[in-house]
């Protein structure tokens, strides 16, 4: 019986499984994926106590900073969580069934899709959705980039320095971008701004070979040539595995109090699955840290440990 199942391995995972891990908790995490979203970002320079740190880095230290603590790993994929009679939890991985006192759910949040025909298709052949992580791949070749926020903008600029040529494509007549950003980008010359166009098909046999846009008020189809598309149009939260366990809003996030609590007794979440105002990883080590210290606290008022709780 563990004291906690931590079920992801982002920054909200790791902080959550150190801040239990010093509260004594016996705790398990389990992850498909080491790293979470910082994976997608080859160099980290918002994250306090390091000016810049390669991502792959910072995910290391925090996994070994766990693990020295003694919170035991698994990589894996759950399949389901059942809260039994006796008030604990069944967390489900494959066949194997783990018992916990309290399950911490940071589960995160995944690329959005265009879904066009051909997006699925041609994935990892050419349509991408990480700038810094695929962006050597098209070295002086031509690209496009799909999108109207931070993130598309910056991918632009990143490739800009890489591709020969790179379409910024967004279906809306004004970017929901930093001022600055859009000041910088718009001053690139290999960067082609597309507005009011929305992308219809990607095409390509073995690999992206052009894509169809049409503009978003209807007309006539263009047809660009291109070796790839980047795909940033934001994120999805991944809360399907607790979808009838807990109450989501209409972002499909998981509902959490300051403590991290959800609305099932025991049942904890934290990250980027969860309603933060913010997806940042500073933010999703905060939340992970509230979301275990919740738990622990949870414990011992079970436990009727009042004294512990003012320690």
């Amino acid at each position: 019986m563990y004291d906690s199942i931590i079920i992801g391995g982002g920054p909200a995972g790791y902080a959550a499984a150190i801040y239990a891990a010093r509260r004594e908790m016996k705790t398990l995490l389990i992850t498909k994926h080491s790293g979470g979203q910082m994976i997608w970002a080859s160099l980290i320079e918002n994250y306090p106590g390091f000016q810049s740190i390669p991502s792959l880095e910072l995910v290391d230290k925090m996994e070994k900073q766990a693990k020295a603590l003694g919170v035991e790993f698994k990589t894996a994929e759950v399949s389901k969580i059942v809260k039994s009679a006796e008030e604990d939890f069944e967390v489900f991985v494959g066949e194997e069934k783990i018992k916990a006192k309290t399950v911490i759910a940071c589960l995160g949040a995944e690329h959005r899709r265009l879904n066009v025909p051909g997006e699925k298709e041609l994935e990892g052949r050419g349509v991408a959705f990480c700038a810094n992580c695929d962006g050597p791949l098209f070295k002086n070749k031509t690209v496009a980039v799909v999108g109207g926020g931070n993130s598309a903008l910056d991918a632009a600029e990143v490739l800009s320095k890489i591709a020969a040529k790179v379409y910024l494509i967004h279906q809306f007549k004004d970017f929901q971008a930093f001022e600055k950003l859009e000041e910088k980008v718009r001053g690139i010359n290999n960067i082609e701004i597309i507005l009011e166009n929305k992308v219809e098909e990607i095409k390509g046999d073995k690999k992206v070979a052009s894509i169809s846009i049409r503009p978003a008020e209807g007309g006539e189809v263009r047809e660009i040539t291109l070796d790839g598309i980047f795909i940033e149009i934001g994120f999805v939260v991944n809360t399907g595995l607790v979808s009838e366990l807990v109450a989501l809003n209409e972002n499909k996030e998981i509902i959490i109090n300051p403590k991290g609590e959800t609305s099932l007794p025991g049942l904890f979440a934290a990250g980027d699955c969860a309603n933060t105002a913010f997806k940042q990883i500073t933010i999703a080590a905060g939340s992970g840290t509230t979301a275990a210290l919740g738990a622990y606290q949870y414990i011992q008022l079970k436990k009727g440990n009042i004294g512990k709780l003012l320690k």
